[in-house]
């Protein structure tokens, strides 16, 4: 998949083009959707499938008071979009200057003289340009205009309750600690992403040696306890992306036992694995189902049966 940030890069006679608009917050099961559609719309035509996405949510400029944490950050975000088959995405740096741009404008610059775009696809809620002044129905006519029909993409609800699958459900659940329920609302399981750093090595002493993730990592973190997950080592910070995947017990959250922790953490035991050196690596940490909450044990004893308990567990939901 091709990455573009601005028109600029945009090469001479890349399109035609069907454009997907969004957030893509979380890349979860509505907007496969969206892609899945641009993908058939583009195959009958002989076009390419482009994603316009934002470099972070614009309210967190616009509003940053009303602005929901993100399910992603821009690497798994990219990561995510390729995986799907597109062509190509132009990840667009919500700034104070594209803010100002106006509705007609954005159509103009971004969709038409840059991809091309024979048709666009967006949800019914989608507002662009300054202020938000741009619909859905400012869209279709300026596509009458412009050549580029506009395709008002419906919700992806769930068969029994009927509610719309979304970002902000997501957040509830992983909120909740429920990550199997994520799992099915996304597509995949919910994942984190980050460089491994030097811990306190307790997880050492105790037995159970830990990959502790830097807490500048992308992804938002599920509620306290104990997962059952996977490891994928994305190779150390020189690029080397090996992609070997591990079965592990992640862990999330201050470690009471100890009560000397004052920050949550992630970190992850592989299953079996003692001398797995994984410093200044790269690695996503996949959750797949929660074992437990987070508790205080009295005595490292306790805790180390408990730890004990936690990986059989672990093996089991992950076989």
């Amino acid at each position: 998949m091709i990455v573009f940030h601005e028109p600029s890069e945009v090469p001479a006679g890349f399109g035609p083009s069907v454009v997907a608009i969004g957030k893509f917050d979380g890349v979860h099961a509505g907007h496969r959707a969206v892609l899945g559609r641009a993908r058939v719309n583009a195959a009958a035509g002989g076009a390419k499938v482009v994603a316009v996405t934002f470099d972070r949510n614009p309210l967190a400029l616009l509003r940053p008071d009303l602005c929901p944490e993100s399910l992603i950050g821009v690497n798994q975000k990219l990561q995510l979009l390729a995986e799907t088959g597109i062509d190509a995405t132009m990840l667009l740096r919500f700034d104070e200057e594209l803010a100002r741009v106006e509705a007609r404008e954005f159509v103009e610059r971004f969709l038409v003289d840059a991809l091309d775009a024979r048709t666009v696809l967006v949800g019914a809620d989608f507002r662009f340009g300054r202020g938000g002044a741009g619909t859905p129905d400012l869209l279709r006519e300026l596509g009458a205009v412009h050549g580029f029909q506009v395709d008002v993409m419906g919700d992806v609800r769930e068969i029994d309750g009927g509610r719309r699958v979304s970002s902000t459900w997501i957040r509830e659940v992983l909120a909740a600690g429920d990550v199997a329920t994520a799992t099915k609302l996304l597509g995949r399981p919910h994942s984190v992403w980050g460089e491994v750093v030097h811990g306190l090595a307790r997880g050492r002493d105790l037995g159970f040696p830990t990959a502790n993730l830097s807490p500048g990592l992308e992804g938002f973190i599920p509620a306290d306890g104990i997962y059952a997950g996977w490891l994928v080592d994305e190779g150390s910070a020189d690029g080397l992306r090996p992609g070997i995947r591990y079965p592990a017990a992640i862990s999330v959250g201050t470690n009471p036992t100890f009560d000397d922790v004052h920050a949550r953490q992630v970190e992850a035991y592989v299953l079996d694995e003692t001398d797995l050196d994984l410093y200044g690596h790269l690695v996503e940490l996949q959750f797949v189902d929660r074992v437990r909450g987070m508790a205080a044990f009295d005595g490292v004893d306790a805790l180390v049966a408990q730890m004990t308990a936690d990986v059989a567990d672990v093996r089991r939901l992950l076989t």
